[in-house]
């Protein structure tokens, strides 16, 4: 069909009051909203102020109440351990009454503040939806964090509670939660009141008989009685939660999410961007201590009346790679999203594809990319070997949604490899130079949006408010600032090719990392790669190059590596100056799958570096010292 985003997006930079006034049509209200926004509240203005109303309410109780009760909410699916479970909206409402009362009856209220420490189990998302049912605001640390980084957490969010597991499973070990949690509240100023411990059959946690919850026997306990507990009301613009940046060094900054607007925008994103129906299977491929786990595995699939599937395993080697084909096959997801590391380590270990034709995706008809640059080259082989759309999407933890997408809902745009397509309803995205002014079409700068931003977005830091100006406002005045580098084509179409902070300049010359790495990335024996600037006396910066071969490519590396820096110098040219091409078994990266640039560079330059707290595997740093040693650098 022809694409209506033209259209939306013109009617919404004519009226933004109106569009999110009809967008929040499709949202429950206990009490109504005095304005749609209001400029003069917060940093920069807040939206639906005046009303009352309760996330739990819009994700199960209106559910039950209008006809899907019956429906699955919720699909459990964990190859680690082999374990399934469906939950329907009936079901899991059920179960997240039961931890409310739980939670009462230990003493939470309104306002007060739960940690939530946990693996990627169903109790995980009912902890997220019963701390929103009696107006508690949660925050999520990715389960398995180091005690110091949770401790720092502890310290800046003081939670009255804590709910974590006794351990969490990934392939090939069991990591005990409870003796770094216990750590954490030793480090911490801070001392929580309640810790609540879901009991997993690998590891039995020793509870603290004062302090210590078993929290399935509590919730049995509500369960058997038949508690019934209402929705708090709160204020739409109330905190929801606390979400911590995953920063390496320093005091990490609470990401503030509102309960009204991010309802609003979240439900409009499901259909309009996504291309869902209530009542498909919608798939997050991510971790509820992530954003994207937050928004898109949690709140706007049940929000918009779909089933979500909570996935405990990885990519690959859970069993193999092919378990994401199975999981869409098994349980009928429409629509998958997830990050491109993901596919270029499927890509990696199943390189022509062949374990996707042992199953039946019928259903499945959409894959969305985020959280990384998406080459080129790894979206054409998804697009090849899957037969359906990709779509690359881009946006941050702060913005708990897309600020940039093909909207597939609307009607899709052409798709331009490369680039994750035009600003969404809402973001009034601009290329500035360092200075503040706009840039030409095609010119490198500073991605940015002109304020206010939509709903969803954060509107402050955690009771950091200078903080928060600082961080986003002050440096491009009546803008927020993404940090990321990009440009935007003379047709609208945005490229982010690199944090800011990646940009290098070579002689003077403002180069960027992701241009080079999507040249990599094009090389027939590569998976995946990453480029960085390095300290050289002369030029300032030089670019270094560190890529992954994919499986089974057994020709020399250093041939390899040559053919690599030819081909940099080819499609970019001399002023590159691209002459280190290093292989490695693995890149070092976060667990969401974001690679460690700025830890490679601090390795590459021989400067002291922290080690960072989302680090997937340590190990890795080791592996990447050595290797620069054999090329000479470091």
């Amino acid at each position: 069909m022809a694409s209506r985003y033209q259209d939306v997006y013109e009617g919404w930079k004519n009226d933004p009051d109106g569009f999110w006034g009809n967008a929040a049509e499709e949202i429950d209200w206990f009490t109504p909203y005095d304005k749609v926004f209001d400029a003069d509240s917060g940093a920069y203005g807040r939206w639906f102020p005046g009303a009352t109303c309760n996330t739990c309410y819009n994700c199960l109780d209106r559910h039950v109440e209008r006809g899907r009760p019956g429906q699955p909410a919720l699909i459990y699916d964990s190859p680690i351990t082999g374990r399934k479970a469906s939950y329907t909206y009936a079901e899991l409402l059920d179960r997240v009454k039961a931890m409310s009362a739980v939670l009462i009856d230990n003493g939470i209220q309104k306002g007060d503040r739960v940690i939530i420490y946990m693996p990627m189990i169903p109790e995980a998302v009912m902890a997220m939806l019963a701390c929103a049912r009696i107006g508690a605001v949660h925050s999520v640390v990715f389960g398995g964090f180091a005690s110091k980084e949770l401790a720092t957490r502890i310290d800046d969010a003081k939670p009255t509670a804590i709910i974590s597991a006794s351990c969490g499973i990934e392939p090939g070990r069991v990591i005990a939660y409870k003796p770094l949690l216990d750590g954490a509240i030793d480090f911490s100023t801070h001392k929580p009141s309640k810790c609540f411990i879901v009991q997993r059959e690998e590891v039995e946690a020793r509870l603290n008989g004062e302090r210590d919850v078993d929290m399935l026997a509590a919730m049995d306990e509500a369960l058997s009685s038949g508690r019934d507990v209402p929705c708090v009301p709160v204020a739409s613009t109330d905190p929801l939660y606390i979400l911590y940046t995953s920063g390496t060094t320093g005091q990490p900054k609470g990401v503030v999410r509102d309960n009204g607007g991010h309802m609003v925008a979240l439900k409009w994103s499901m259909n309009a961007i996504y291309g869902i129906d209530p009542g498909e299977v919608f798939w997050a491929a991510s971790d509820v201590g992530w954003v994207v786990g937050h928004s898109y595995i949690v709140y706007a699939p049940l929000l918009h009346g779909c089933t979500t599937v909570v996935f405990e395993g990885k990519p690959v080697g859970t069993p193999d790679a092919g378990v994401f084909w199975r999981v869409i096959a098994e349980h009928n997801v429409a629509v998958l999203f997830t990050a491109p590391t993901a596919f270029r380590a499927i890509k990696r270990d199943d390189p022509k594809g062949t374990l996707i034709a042992d199953y039946d995706l019928g259903t499945f008809r959409t894959l969305f990319l985020a959280g990384e640059r998406a080459d080129p080259d790894t979206i054409q082989w998804a697009e090849e070997h899957l037969k359906v759309p990709v779509i690359d999407h881009w946006w941050q933890t702060e913005t708990a949604w897309a600020i940039a997408a093909n909207p597939v809902g609307l009607g899709m745009l052409p798709v331009v490899y490369g680039s994750p397509t035009v600003a969404m309803p809402g973001y009034d995205v601009q290329i500035l130079d360092d200075a503040g002014h706009p840039v030409s079409a095609g010119t490198l700068g500073n991605i940015v949006v002109k304020l206010p931003l939509p709903p969803a977005c954060l509107p402050t830091l955690w009771e950091n408010d200078q903080r928060f100006k600082e961080s986003y406002l002050t440096e491009f005045p009546g803008y927020y600032k993404t940090a990321d580098a990009g440009y935007m084509d003379e047709n609208g179409y945005l490229f982010i090719m690199a944090r800011t902070d990646d940009i290098i300049n070579v002689a003077g010359h403002r180069l960027s990392t992701g241009g080079m790495e999507e040249v990599l990335a094009s090389h027939p024996d590569v998976a995946e790669c990453a480029v960085i600037g390095i300290h050289d006396q002369l030029k300032g910066q030089a670019p270094c190059g560190f890529v992954v071969l994919k499986s089974g490519v057994d020709r020399d590396y250093e041939v390899i590596e040559k053919e690599l820096v030819a081909l940099v110098r080819e499609k970019i040219g001399p002023v590159a100056a691209f002459k280190i091409a290093v292989t490695v078994d693995r890149l070092p990266k976060t667990r969401s799958g974001k690679i460690l640039r700025g830890t490679m560079r601090q390795i590459a330059d021989g400067e002291e570096y922290k080690m960072p707290a989302t680090i997937d595997d340590p190990a890795i740093l080791d592996e990447i010292m050595e290797a620069l040693k054999e090329h000479g650098v470091g």
